[in-house]
């Protein structure tokens, strides 16, 4: 059955308003195609944290890969729509799999509004991925935490030869994919997922770190992925044993 969410809209949020005309816009195109509508983001949390009092996110879940519209991002009406558009066993698939991005996107998995959903697809989404992360061994978090700290670690180290060649804006732009990268691996370390990348910076301490701190913050990480059992330096045979 479709969820009814009008109790708990804004009748003069205009996020609402267009988020509601793509959607009928959607399945009138789309009929056959389409298994669910739903929002994310700050409009399915009910506020504008993150700045995004003039941002949708729309997620369109069809039947079959490649079906429904492209996905896309225009202004509609003074109001940025990020349309997001996946098969349902696709993003299935995604919200089961544990990977380095995996706290930075797991709120669209627990945290949607449905605007359109009869066969109750999105509470088996939600479903599916608690009981995934219930059945997850350390060791899975662990490794997806390496991968994100290896991200976090080039990108310091870029940050920092940059700063030396008086790059300012580059080594700035590496600092904050270093700082992200950073504040991953703890939502790893603690299985805690963040609504957007500046909720993920900020909400672990990171979001006005400098290089010097960043790279102690990464110090201290590579010695806790030590201490759960491998260290993120290796020889060529760790190399290639994967």
């Amino acid at each position: 059955m479709a969820v009814d969410v009008n109790a708990e809209r804004r009748l003069d949020d205009p996020r609402w308003q267009v988020a509601e005309r793509v959607g009928d816009a959607v399945l009138r195109r789309f009929p056959a195609d389409v298994l669910a509508v739903a929002v994310h983001g700050p409009l399915a949390h009910g506020d504008d944290d993150g700045g995004g009092d003039r941002e949708v996110g729309l997620l369109v879940v069809t039947y079959r890969p490649g079906a429904g519209p492209p996905p896309a991002t225009r202004r509609v009406d003074g109001v940025l729509v990020d349309l997001t558009v996946a098969g349902a066993d696709e993003y299935l698939r995604r919200a089961t799999t544990i990977t380095s991005r995996w706290p930075l996107a797991a709120d669209r998995y627990v945290t949607t509004r449905a605007l359109h959903d009869p066969a109750d697809w999105l509470p088996k989404l939600r479903d599916e991925h608690l009981a995934r992360l219930a059945r997850a061994r350390p060791a899975e978090f662990t490794s997806a935490a390496r991968q994100a700290w290896y991200r976090g670690s080039a990108a310091h180290a870029r940050a920092l030869r940059l700063a030396e060649w008086y790059e300012t804006d580059q080594a700035l732009l590496m600092l904050g994919e270093a700082r992200l990268a950073a504040a991953t691996v703890q939502g790893l370390f603690s299985r805690t997922y963040f609504r957007d990348p500046g909720d993920a910076v900020r909400r672990t301490g990171l979001a006005g770190a400098d290089m010097t701190e960043v790279g102690a913050v990464l110090a201290r990480q590579a010695e806790e992925l030590a201490a759960r059992g491998r260290p993120v330096d290796g020889t060529i045979d760790d190399l290639l044993s994967g």
